[in-house]
Order: C-alpha cells, then sequence, then structure tokens
C-alpha cells in the first residue's frame, strides 16, 4: 500500500507544480501588451520526501526574462521618451501557447497517473475485503 501512497504523492505534487506553471502562463498571456512587464518564466526542481524517502516535484523560484524589451514607435504613447519610443513587454503569444498547451497535456497525464494509482488502491481494499 506504500507504494501507492507514494505514487498518490508524486503525482499530486505534478499536478501542483504544472497548475503553478499554468498561473504564470496566463499571467504572461494577460500581459502580452503591458508596456515594460516581462515574461515570467518557473522552473521545476524534485524534493525529497525524508519520511518515506520518496522524491516529488515542486515549482521552483519564479525568474523574470532578461531579454531585451521590444522598441516600439508610437509618440503618443504616454510612455513614450523624446524620440516617439518604449519598451514593449516581452511576451511572445505563440511561445505562451506552446507553454501552456504542454503545461496542460503534463496536467493530464498526471491526472491520469493519480486516477490510475487511486484506482489500483481501491481494487487492492476490494481485494482484501474478501
Amino acid at each position: 500500500m506504500s507504494d501507492l501512497s507514494d505514487a498518490l504523492n508524486v503525482t499530486a505534487s505534478a499536478l501542483k507544480a504544472q497548475a503553478s506553471r499554468l498561473r504564470h502562463v496566463s499571467e504572461n498571456l494577460s500581459n502580452v501588451d503591458t508596456p515594460g512587464y516581462r515574461r515570467k518564466t518557473i522552473a521545476f526542481e524534485t524534493k525529497r520526501d525524508l519520511s518515506s524517502g520518496v522524491e516529488t516535484v515542486a515549482a521552483g523560484r519564479v525568474q523574470l526574462d532578461q531579454s531585451t524589451l521590444r522598441q516600439v514607435y508610437d509618440p503618443s504613447h504616454p510612455m513614450a521618451n523624446e524620440t516617439g519610443y518604449f519598451e514593449a513587454s516581452n511576451v511572445d503569444l505563440m511561445i505562451e501557447l506552446a507553454d501552456a498547451r504542454e503545461a496542460q497535456r503534463s496536467y493530464e497525464a498526471n491526472l491520469k497517473m493519480f486516477d490510475q494509482a487511486r484506482q489500483m488502491s481501491s481494487s487492492l481494499m476490494d481485494l482484501l475485503r474478501r
């Protein structure tokens, strides 16, 4: 039974990590037109549960993409400098959509793993009751 609960813990941690990733992707998408906004990225880390010895997944620190901000010419913009340019965000819509799709599919795969482990645990309990 311990292996099944370990599997549930691992998949639950992966679900939380992917949910965090989706949250940051949605923040990036909502700020695609915000001047000066820097894209947020998140990396995953492995964490060892000392009590069970199982490695789980966790969302790491949020980092800001340090690539250069796009220069947009619009002299009427309130943030434009004396030459008529302002710094737009460095969010690329296509990259964010691809990241969202990848996170969604990873989330769905982990959800199926969680459900499979839960079903196996339930089947084991049914067998033990007989």
